[in-house]
C-alpha cells in the first residue's frame, strides 16, 4: 500500500532521529508533532524524522517503524514528552515546555476529582466521566482493566470506551502512559490522568490564560511554518478565526519588542 501523505509539512532536521534522546530533542524543537504523518494535517512527524522515507514509497513496518512505535510508550512513561491522540484524533507528541500552554488553551489543568465538574459543565459525556473517575480512584490502568472498571467489557461497551477515551485525550485530560501485556496479542495501551502524570506542567498551566496560551502555541508553530495563514492555524488548532488572528498578532508584537530591545544593546 502506498502512502498518500505528502512531505510538504515535514521540517528540516540535521540527521535521522535514531535514539530516544534524539527523539526528545526533536519533539522539544518542534514543540508538538505527530507520530506518523497524516494527510492534510500541517505538522511534522517523528516517523519521518527517523526514516526520511519518501511518501511515494510503500509503508514498511520495519525496525525503524517499530522503534518509533515503542517511543510513543517509552517517552510518556519516562515523562520525557506527552503523548495522546490529539490532532484529528491521531497520535501526537507535545513537549513538556509546550504542555502547560496546551492545557491552558484547552482549560484542562484539572484536578484528579474534577470529573463531576467537567460533566456538570457539559465538557464531557457520562462514559468519559466514568473513565476519568476510574483512573482517579485506581491510578494508571491498561485498556482491558479500565474497561472492566467502567463496566464496558462487552462489544458495545468497547465502542463506547473508544469514543470516550478519545474525547478525554483530545481534551488533554488523559495521557497515554505506556503499555501492558494483558493478552497474548498486541500490548494494551495504558492510560493515566494528565494532572497526575505531569503535575508540574499542570500546575504551570493554571497561571496561563487561554489567550496567552494560544499566543505561545502560535509562536512555536510559526517558528517552523512562517508562511502559515490565520485560517490555516485556526483550522489546525480548532480555534475561531478571531482567536487565531489575535494569537498571531500577539506573537508578532512579541517579535517586534524583542527586536527593539536587541537593537538597544
Amino acid at each position: 500500500m502506498k502512502s498518500k501523505v505528502t512531505l510538504e509539512y515535514e521540517i528540516r532536521w540535521p540527521k535521522h532521529v535514531l535514539t530516544l534522546g534524539e527523539a526528545v530533542r526533536y519533539i522539544d524543537a518542534t514543540g508538538f508533532c505527530l507520530l506518523f504523518p497524516v494527510r492534510n494535517v500541517a505538522l511534522p512527524s517523528l516517523h519521518y524524522a527517523a526514516t526520511r522515507r519518501n511518501s511515494n514509497e510503500k509503508m514498511v513496518w520495519d525496525k525503524y517503524s517499530q522503534m518509533v512505535w515503542r517511543w510513543k510508550d517509552e517517552l510518556p512513561r519516562r515523562k520525557r514528552a506527552f503523548y495522546a491522540k490529539y490532532f484529528r484524533g491521531r497520535g501526537t507528541f507535545i513537549s513538556l515546555e509546550m504542555l502547560p500552554h496546551f492545557l491552558a488553551m484547552r482549560e484542562a489543568a484539572a484536578a484528579p476529582d474534577d470529573y463531576d465538574r467537567f460533566y456538570a459543565e457539559g465538557r464531557i459525556h457520562d462514559d468519559a466521566r466514568l473513565i476519568w473517575e476510574a483512573l482517579a480512584k485506581h491510578g494508571p490502568l491498561a485498556t482491558l482493566e479500565l474497561r472492566n472498571a467502567c463496566g464496558m467489557d462487552a462489544k458495545a461497551g468497547n465502542v463506547r470506551f473508544k469514543r470516550a477515551i478519545l474525547d478525554l485525550q483530545r481534551l488533554l485530560a488523559v495521557a497515554h502512559f505506556g503499555t501492558e501485556q494483558e493478552t497474548a496479542a498486541w500490548a494494551s495501551g495504558r492510560y493515566e490522568l494528565t494532572c497526575r502524570a505531569f503535575p508540574k506542567e499542570t500546575a504551570e498551566a493554571r497561571s496561563i490564560s487561554p489567550a496567552q496560551a494560544r499566543a505561545a502555541v502560535a509562536a512555536k508553530y510559526l517558528e517552523s511554518y512562517r508562511e502559515a495563514t490565520s485560517a490555516g492555524v485556526a483550522r489546525l488548532m480548532g480555534w475561531s478565526k478571531d482567536e487565531a488572528v489575535k494569537a498571531i498578532e500577539a506573537r508578532e508584537a512579541g517579535e517586534t519588542i524583542r527586536t527593539k530591545t536587541g537593537s538597544k544593546k
